[in-house]
């Protein structure tokens, strides 16, 4: 369970694509959410939220993977069965398009994983050792 100040109203929060687009915090829709290129804040800047909730742990860098870097590689891979191009082409067409497609994406989809986190309540899974937990067969 996300820990906060303020009762959880999913109405009013800002979309998590929203507020992955815009790298904003997930709860205001205001606040910064990023200090560095990938490093999360502390806490929102505005409303107070603390980020130690978020964990999208790899999940940014495979969307990255499956859908930015496998079409460019097999762009690569067709420019160079079409044209047979030196490997100076390469050096100036292929790596620039393959380090813009795979850091563009980062940010916004770290965000929105972390604000559909938020949105959706997302925690870790805990087994129910309580009394009304039933025993196994």
């Amino acid at each position: 369970m996300i820990s906060s100040d303020q009762p959880f109203d999913r109405s009013t929060l800002p979309h998590p694509i929203v507020s992955g687009i815009k790298c904003r915090c997930p709860r205001c829709g205001k606040g910064h959410l990023f200090q560095g290129f990938l490093t999360l804040r502390d806490s929102c800047d505005v409303c107070g939220l603390r980020y130690d909730f978020a964990d999208p742990a790899d999940g940014p860098a495979f969307f990255v993977l499956c859908f930015a870097c496998v079409p460019v590689v097999a762009i690569a891979i067709w420019f160079e069965l079409t044209f047979s191009p030196p490997v100076w082409v390469h050096l100036l067409t292929t790596v620039p398009l393959i380090i813009v497609a795979c850091a563009a994406p980062l940010r916004p989809l770290k965000a929105w994983l972390i604000a559909s986190q938020y949105y959706h309540q997302a925690a870790e899974g805990r087994l129910d050792t309580g009394p009304a937990a039933k025993p196994r067969d």
